[in-house]
């Protein structure tokens, strides 16, 4: 039996395309920074007015191409599974992913640049790890653990020390985005559909026929044997009349005639 929550995985080009265009932008303008100017101090800066700008055009912004190369495999993996599992959601996850993200680290940073898209990665990472455990479909859950299994790891470098060349405040800001939108961005496609009528949100036991058939202590009870009825109507009690049929055969009057003058 098909499962009806399968339809919603479409493989359309835009599972490949938006990946694509994401990572060809990254490039592009690590080849401008390194081409013509570096392009850091469009980073986020912590609790700075000009930082602001930063919220925007970090995830854009990489210091090396190590750090660029590190964040490029994951960005492409990870928005092309959001495009092909969470078709709906995935627009809305990858910008306002980036704006919150960003503000949070604007937030709680340190006083200094953080650029790169770990933070847009730590985003993606961490809804769709939650929010595939949240919707109990197989699939998705399938897809958590995979995700927790290649990036699971990445836990550690939200936290303080781990690394000094990093911007922990932005992987922490990404996780707890990823993991607040997987709490409010709801998926009611991959519902499981509902067939019986206990199944129904509204369902009341004490309404339904079968339910009645429990006792106080869930003992099934057999119910009562209908009474016998009374027939009282005569045409039912008596039998219908028989109706009797009788075939006569009489020959033909021609024949009869014929038969007396032949002796």
């Amino acid at each position: 039996m098909i499962d009806s929550r399968d339809k919603h995985f479409t493989f359309t080009p835009s599972v490949i395309l938006w990946p694509l265009m994401a990572t060809l932008l990254i490039w592009g303008v690590f080849w401008v920074e390194v081409k013509y100017e570096d392009l850091t101090h469009y980073g986020i800066f912590p609790r700075t007015p000009g930082g602001l700008r930063g919220v925007l055009f970090s995830p854009f912004l990489h210091g090396s191409l190590e750090h660029l190369y590190n964040n490029s495999i994951p960005l492409f993996l990870l928005i092309a599974a959001m495009r092909f599992f969470y078709r709906r959601q995935a627009l809305q996850i990858i910008i306002y992913g980036i704006v919150l993200s960003g503000l949070f680290t604007w937030a709680i940073g340190r006083p200094s640049y953080h650029i790169g898209a770990s933070s847009l990665i730590y985003v993606l990472v961490s809804f769709i790890f939650f929010k595939g455990l949240q919707t109990g479909y197989y699939r998705l859950v399938a897809l958590s653990l995979l995700i927790a299994t290649f990036y699971g790891g990445m836990i550690w470098y939200v936290f303080p020390g781990v690394e000094d060349n990093i911007s922990w405040e932005g992987h922490l800001a990404g996780f707890f985005t990823g993991l607040l939108f997987s709490v409010i961005y709801k998926t009611p496609e991959y519902r499981k559909p509902i067939t019986y009528a206990w199944e129904h949100p509204d369902f009341d036991p004490g309404t339904d026929p079968f339910m009645k058939r429990f006792d106080e202590n869930g003992n099934f009870v057999n119910p009562p044997k209908p009474p016998d009825i009374e027939v009282t109507d005569a045409e039912v009690l008596s039998p219908p009349p028989q109706i009797r049929i009788v075939y006569n055969y009489r020959a033909d009057k021609q024949e009869g005639e014929n038969n007396r003058n032949n002796p």
